[in-house]
Formats: structure tokens, C-alpha cells, sequence
């Protein structure tokens, strides 16, 4: 696909974005207004800058990623506007700013592309476990950390003016930087890793000087991730070291003990954390208390019910009964109002999306940039996965966001981050 064809998709999915707000609209009998335009525009102004700098500074980057991204994103904003039209002026201003950090990187690594990124690695660990210990900044200071919903993974900074308060999750910039650190360390070690012949059992055991770091990396990223009860994002990364590690090994035995650790951790935070076993009784009895724990996850099953092939129509379904409908569960309220073809639409673009992001890392020749983007690509099809159960009753819900389509600031701007450097790690690799 040429570039002229990316820019045509870009196009169209401003014109998704827009269509779908006039619809919104036309069902409070509201006709053609300023929101229509100003959606079209803040779309095209965004994924056009970035299609623009990929014209500048990445010409070769793969084509698919940038128009997968501006389809998903329309569909979620779509949502989000018909919920509440406050937070979506709010995801307009996100996604201009995740455009224009993701333009900045494009130029910083418009020479030498993602290698940089490999000198900085303690640097990259570092920052990640220092944002990972903002949440828990004490409540008085001007920049302090939140407990939403059980968890403590919010930092929350009160403007000096007109009294708001800005929000966001350092935990979203974090997952990035520890990819970057992992990607990092097992290109140079990956090859002792795999080749070591101690043995506990059936498992090869590789010398401590090689795993250390990472072993020390993953319990201090979990241990703080524990400590906040954000079990999702403790989730999430460990899959992530799991997954990237058998990349890097080959060995599927760490896929095994991944599987197993998981299970025990699962059964530790079920005995210690309440709101974990209200979730988990949610997920499989959510109707014996249906005004209480299983409310949310009832609700959702009958908006997807209620959605059938096509959807009750934009405006016309009742997702804002879903409690945190923008957010946790954004995939009901598209499943309600766009019905299983929507839901479809959507699943086909995130596989559509991990399918590049892994071609990408297939065709990788450096071995670092290959495990760089392995690592983003597992972030993004993970968190979808982990949303989607959720959302779907095939595993308790995490509470994380549905990359590119839930309302979050920090999770747009990441989300646009990462498919920002697959475009580059791609760009060097055709280059």
C-alpha cells in the first residue's frame, strides 16, 4: 500500500469519526453543528501531522498501522461522544497531543531510528519505576496520587486556575519504557539465556549474572504494582516479560512457569484483596447480586444481547446504564449500538493491528529493534485481550483500559507512542 492510499484511509477515518457524532447528534434532534466539523478536523489535523512526519522522516514505515489506529480510535471516540460529550471534547485534546508527541518522536529519530533508545536503557528502568511510585505521592501534596475503584494508580496535579484538576496514569508511559529496557537487555543476553545447561528439573536455568536484572526489573515493577492493587497493569507486564522472554529463549518452558505464576498469583490476590474477589464473584455469579458487584458485568451482557447483527443504532441504545461504560467498558457499549457487526469490525481491527506489529518484528534483521517490537505488540494485543475477556465474561475484569477507544488521556497518548515507533522500527528495516 502507497502512502497516498494511507492518506486516503486517514481521510476516511476522520469521516467515520464525524459521520458517527452527526448521527449522535441527529438523535437528540440536534442538526449539523460545530461538534461535526470540529471532530473532522481535530481527526485529520492529528493523524494527518503524523501521516506528514511519516512522509518527512519514515517514508518506508509499514502503511497499515496509522490507519488501523485512526479506525479504531473513531470508532471508540464515537462512543465516548454518545456517553458524555464533555469527555470527548477532553479525547479530542488528547489525541491532538499524542499526535504531536508522536511527531517529536518521529524527529528525534529521524537519523539514527531506534537504536538511540538502546544506550539508555538503565535510564528508561529507572524512569519507569519512578513513574510507577508517583501514585503513591501522599493526598496533600499539589501532585498526589488517587485510589479510583480499589486502586491506587491515578496522580492527579490541581491546576492553579479555574480549579480543575488534571488526571493521568503514569503507569500507561511506564509499560513503554520497560519494554524498552527489556528489548534492550535481552538483545545483547539473549543468547546466554538460551543457552545455558543448568537444570532445575525439566527447566534450563540461566546463570544469575544474565537473569538477574531482569528477575530484579520484573519484582520491583510488580511489587509496586501490587502494593497499589492495579493487578491489571501487574498483569499486563508480566505477560509482557513472560512473552518476550520465550521470544528471546525459545524456550517453552517459561511460558509453562509464566502460566504457573500466574495462577499462584491470582489465588494470593484473590485470599488478600477484596475488590478482587467482588470481581471475580462478578465474573461468575454476576446475577446472584445483581445491584451490587455483578451490576456492571450483568449490564454489559445485556447491551450485547440487546445489540443482535446491527445495533440499536448510534444514540439509540442505553450504554451510559453500564457503569464506566467510556472507560472499562466501551467494547459493550459498540457491541449495543453498532451490534456484532460493529463488534466484529472492531476485533478485525486489533487483529489486524497485532498482525503487523508482529510482521514487522518478523522482517526486524537487528535483533534488537525485532525484540522492541515484539515487546509493543504484545502490549497492545494483551491489553486488548485482557479488556475484551472482561468485557465478553471469559475471564474477571481488569480494570485497564481498551487500547486507542476507551477515554484516557494517558492511554491514547502511549498507545500512539508505541505504534509511532513500530512505524520507525519498520521504516529502518525497509530502508
Amino acid at each position: 500500500m502507497t502512502r497516498s492510499a494511507e492518506a486516503a484511509l486517514l481521510v476516511a477515518a476522520a469521516v467515520i469519526a464525524a459521520m458517527g457524532v452527526a448521527l449522535v447528534n441527529f438523535t437528540r434532534g440536534v442538526w449539523l453543528d460545530a461538534q461535526v466539523a470540529l471532530t473532522f478536523l481535530v481527526f485529520l489535523a492529528a493523524f494527518g501531522s503524523i501521516h506528514f512526519a511519516l512522509r518527512r522522516w519514515a517514508a518506508a514505515a509499514n502503511p497499515y498501522v496509522f490507519p488501523l489506529a485512526a479506525f479504531l480510535t473513531a470508532i471508540g471516540f464515537i462512543e465516548v461522544y454518545r456517553l458524555d460529550s464533555d469527555l470527548a471534547g477532553l479525547q479530542r485534546w488528547w489525541l491532538l497531543v499524542g499526535a504531536a508527541i508522536s511527531v517529536l518522536v518521529l524527529f528525534l529519530l529521524r537519523d539514527e531510528g531506534v537504536e538511540v533508545l538502546r544506550r539508555y536503557r538503565y535510564l528508561f528502568l529507572a524512569a519507569a519505576v519512578v513513574l510507577l511510585l508517583l501514585p503513591l505521592l501522599p493526598t496533600s501534596w499539589p501532585v498526589h496520587g488517587a485510589i479510583v475503584n480499589g486502586s491506587r494508580l491515578w496522580v492527579r496535579f490541581e491546576l492553579p486556575f479555574g480549579g480543575r484538576t488534571l488526571s493521568f496514569q503514569p503507569g500507561e508511559i511506564a509499560k513503554v519504557f520497560l519494554a524498552i529496557f527489556l528489548a534492550s537487555y535481552l538483545a545483547e543476553r539473549h543468547t546466554a539465556m538460551a543457552a545455558s545447561d543448568r537444570r532445575l528439573g525439566p527447566l534450563r536455568i540461566p546463570p544469575m549474572r544474565e537473569f538477574g536484572p531482569v528477575v530484579i526489573a520484573a519484582l520491583a515493577s510488580f511489587g509496586v504494582l501490587v502494593y497499589q492493587r492495579d493487578l491489571g497493569a501487574s498483569l499486563l507486564l508480566f505477560a509482557l516479560f513472560i512473552g518476550l522472554i520465550y521470544i528471546a529463549t525459545g524456550r517453552a518452558a517459561y511460558v509453562w512457569v509464566g502460566g504457573a505464576l500466574i495462577a499462584a498469583g491470582g489465588l494470593f490476590a484473590y485470599q488478600m484483596f477484596d475488590h478482587v474477589q467482588r470481581r471475580v464473584e462478578a465474573w461468575i455469579r454476576p446475577f446472584d447480586d445483581f445491584t451490587g458487584s455483578g451490576f456492571q458485568i450483568a449490564q454489559s451482557l445485556f447491551a450485547l444481547g440487546s445489540g443482535s447483527l446491527t445495533g440499536s443504532g448510534l444514540g439509540l441504545g442505553e450504554p451510559s446504564r453500564i457503569p464506566f461504560a467510556s472507560t472499562d467498558f466501551i467494547f459493550a457499549a459498540v457491541g449495543e449500538e453498532m451490534g456484532y457487526a460493529g463488534t466484529i469490525a472492531v476485533l478485525a481491527g486489533f487483529t489486524l493491528l497485532t498482525a503487523a506489529g508482529f510482521g514487522i518484528a518478523l522482517r526486524a534483521r537487528d535483533v534488537f529493534r525485532k525484540f522492541l517490537a515484539s515487546a509493543l505488540t504484545l502490549l497492545l494485543a494483551v491489553q486488548a485481550i485482557l479488556i475484551l475477556g472482561g468485557v465478553l465474561r471469559v475471564m474477571p475484569v481488569t480494570g485497564i483500559t481498551l487500547p486507542f477507544m476507551s477515554y484516557g488521556g494517558s492511554s491514547l497518548l502511549t498507545n500512539l507512542v508505541m505504534i509511532t515507533l513500530l512505524a520507525r522500527i519498520s521504516h529502518g528495516e525497509r530502508a
